[in-house]
């Protein structure tokens, strides 16, 4: 799992509210195991029409928006089934950073087993991100999980809360297996001894 540290990069707004996990990923494309690939059809019944054509106003269609890397959402996002595919989807496509006032909990948890940094703000301060959100590709936010501020392009700082156990994984790059190969030397020598004290094993 890449680290994550500071990201500044283009903001896309979407206020609408109770995106759910069906609309992150529909269920047609739930089929693979891959962790890529899943980007191209992120948010798929928005972002195109049945005939596979590009929906113009949707904002990720948009091409000040396309490459963007942080997502200040409605409230209540990533609610739905507990589908995993739905971070899979927003990573593949780029997204490393969402920001609302709720997440669903399956969702946020799952955001940080898979290098994506959930952040809950004040509807006050998620309204203002998504106004410098709305200003477009010139205007960039940066996240900064070491200091857990939240800066607009203007220069307007917001401090947010994460648990000291997600922001250790995420500043070091630890998704579940990364954790259980740091513990690889206790692993061994238990490995060793039991081998000893049970060779018929």
């Amino acid at each position: 799992m890449d680290k994550f540290t500071t990201l500044t990069g283009i903001a896309a707004p979407m206020p609408l509210v109770n995106i759910d996990t069906d609309m992150i990923i529909p269920k047609q494309f739930l089929k693979t195991i891959k962790r890529s690939g899943l980007g191209a059809n992120l948010f798929d019944e928005m972002r195109f029409t049945q005939d596979g054509k590009e929906i113009p106003d949707f904002v990720l269609n948009q091409p000040a928006y396309r490459n963007a890397e942080i997502l200040v959402a409605g409230d209540n996002f990533g609610c739905g089934s507990s589908r995993e595919h739905a971070p899979w989807a927003l990573l593949d496509f780029g997204i490393r950073c969402v920001i609302s006032t709720s997440f669903a909990d399956i969702f946020f948890n799952n955001c940080f087993k898979n290098g994506i940094l959930p952040i809950v703000l004040p509807q006050e301060q998620v309204d203002i991100l998504m106004e410098d959100a709305r200003k477009g590709a010139n205007a960039r936010m940066t996240v900064d999980l070491e200091a857990q501020t939240v800066t607009t392009s203007d220069g307007q700082s917001f401090g947010f809360e994460v648990d000291s156990f997600r922001k250790h994984c995420l500043l070091n790059g630890l998704d579940d297996i990364g954790l259980t190969l740091e513990k690889a030397p206790a692993i061994d020598r238990f490995e060793n001894e039991a081998a000893q004290a049970r060779p018929w094993v």
